[in-house]
């Protein structure tokens, strides 16, 4: 696919986030993706398979998130999206980058302001050692 084609597919899904149409959102990852949120907080980690990313966005969606797409960059298979983030009463700035392959996104790489991430949802407890 092309990059024009790669970049609307994302675009429909980070409209569909928006509008709370997890089923759109869904139909653009493929069954074996692979969702990568950097950090220490509770929510970070890589997530595998739809039904691991569906969860991680419904933790995601728990403390109010919103989303606003400014911008896409493809090339290739790679689209990068440069976004705005508001999350528990704070806001930042994402870009996050997707791979898509055959119409499907197969990974997706997180990279935002992980100390707000932290902040808002909480940091993971190390186990006593």
């Amino acid at each position: 696919m092309s990059a024009e084609e790669n970049k609307a597919i994302i675009e429909r899904g980070y409209a569909a986030f928006s509008s709370g149409d997890m089923e759109t959102v869904m139909s653009v990852f493929d069954d074996d993706i692979e969702w990568v949120q950097p950090g220490a907080s509770v929510v970070s980690g890589t997530f595998h398979g739809k039904a691991e990313v569906m969860e991680h966005l419904g933790r995601l969606a728990e403390k109010d998130l919103s989303v606003k797409l400014n911008r896409l960059v493809a090339e290739g298979d790679t689209v990068v999206a440069l976004t705005e983030v508001s999350v528990g009463g704070e806001s930042g700035e994402d870009a996050d980058v997707f791979i898509v392959r055959d119409g499907k996104t197969v990974r997706v790489e997180a990279h935002g302001d992980t100390a707000l991430i932290e902040r808002v949802y909480g940091k993971k407890q190390l186990a006593p050692g």
